[in-house]
C-alpha cells in the first residue's frame, strides 16, 4: 500500500468526537433529570413536558452503552472495508487537511443518513433495528441514548463516501459529529430557534415531531444535522402542537433485549404465518404495519 494513501485511512480513537462528547452528554442529561422533578403534571394522559422516567431513563442508559460496543464491532469490520475501497478503487483521493473534504464527508455523511433513517421507517426489516430508538413515551437526553445494536444498514451505506475517494477516518469522524449534533436536539427544553436556523439545520421542535405517533407527525423530519433533506424531497412537517411520543403499538417493558428484538420477533411470527411467498415479502420489506390486501 502506498504510504502517501495511508494518512486519513485509520482513525485514531482519541480523535473522536464522541469520545470527547460523553462527559457533555452526562453533565446535560443530569441537569435535565435534575429539572424534571420541579416539572408539574399538566396532562394525566401523558408524561409531563421534559419528564424523566427512572425505570425509562435507565433502560435507555443500558441500550446506549450496550449500542457502544455492537457499533465498535460493526465499524471495525466496515473500517476494514472502507479501506480497500479508499485504497483500490476509488477514483481519487480526497485530501484529509483540506477544508473542502471536510464539507463533503459531513453533508455526504448528514445525506446518507437521512436517506437510510427514511428507509428505515419504510422498510419493515429496517425498522426493526431502528423503532427500539421511538419506544420511549418521554422525549428528553436519555431519549438520545436509546440507540440501536445493529448499526450494520449504516455501516454499507456509508460505503459511498469511501468509494468517492474520502478517507476513511474522515468518514468515521464525520459520522461522530453527526451523532453528538443530534445528542442536543432530544429536548422539550429548548423551544422555537431563530427562523433562519430552523430553516437550515435539524432543532429540538424539528425531531419532536419526528418521535411523534400522532397522525400527522407520522414519518416525518428524517434529518440528522441538516433539516433541509425533508423540505427538499418533502417530508418536512413543523410542530403545531405537542407530540405524543413512542410507538403506535407500545411493547410496554423496560427490558432491553426485549425493546431491541420485539420487531424482529414480530416480523419473523408474520412471515412464517403468511399464505404466499408474495405475503412473507411484503412483511419483510413493507412498510411497518402492512397487511396481506385479505386482511386489510
Amino acid at each position: 500500500m502506498d504510504s502517501t494513501l495511508l494518512s486519513g485511512v485509520l482513525p485514531t480513537l482519541m480523535d473522536d468526537p464522541v469520545s470527547y462528547a460523553i462527559p457533555f452528554f452526562g453533565v446535560a442529561l443530569l441537569l435535565e433529570w435534575l429539572a424534571a422533578a420541579r416539572t408539574a403534571q399538566q396532562d394525566a394522559q401523558r408524561p409531563p413536558r421534559g419528564a424523566y422516567l427512572k425505570a425509562d431513563a435507565w433502560a435507555s442508559i443500558r441500550m446506549g452503552a450496550v449500542s457502544i460496543l455492537t457499533s465498535a464491532v460493526f465499524n471495525t469490520v466496515g473500517l476494514i472495508g472502507y479501506a480497500a475501497l479508499y485504497v483500490y478503487v476509488a477514483p481519487w483521493h480526497l485530501s484529509f487537511d483540506a477544508w473542502y473534504s471536510w464539507v463533503f464527508a459531513i453533508v455526504g455523511v448528514d445525506l446518507i443518513y437521512y436517506t437510510y433513517h427514511r428507509m428505515a421507517h419504510r422498510v419493515r426489516v429496517l425498522w426493526a433495528t431502528h423503532q427500539a430508538h421511538h419506544s420511549s413515551e418521554y422525549f428528553n437526553f436519555a431519549t438520545a441514548l436509546r440507540q440501536k445494536w445493529n448499526p450494520s444498514g449504516d455501516v454499507l451505506m456509508r460505503a459511498a463516501l469511501p468509494l468517492l475517494g474520502v478517507p476513511p477516518a474522515m468518514v468515521f469522524a464525520a459520522y461522530s459529529i453527526n451523532l453528538v449534533y443530534q445528542f442536543w436536539v432530544h429536548t422539550e427544553r429548548v423551544g422555537r430557534l431563530w427562523a433562519p436556523i430552523e430553516f437550515i439545520f435539524n432543532t429540538p421542535s424539528h425531531h419532536r415531531v419526528h418521535h411523534g405517533m400522532d397522525r400527522q407527525y407520522l414519518d416525518r423530519n428524517y434529518g440528522g444535522i441538516l433539516i433541509i433533506w425533508d423540505r427538499i424531497f418533502g417530508s418536512f412537517t413543523v410542530e403545531t402542537s405537542r407530540p405524543h411520543y413512542g410507538l403506535t403499538k407500545p411493547v410496554h417493558t423496560y427490558r432491553i433485549w426485549e425493546l431491541q428484538t420485539y420487531e424482529y420477533l414480530a416480523m419473523t411470527r408474520d412471515m412464517r404465518n403468511a399464505r404466499t411467498w408474495r405475503d412473507r415479502m411484503g412483511y419483510l420489506a413493507g412498510p411497518p404495519g402492512w397487511r396481506p390486501a385479505d386482511d386489510r
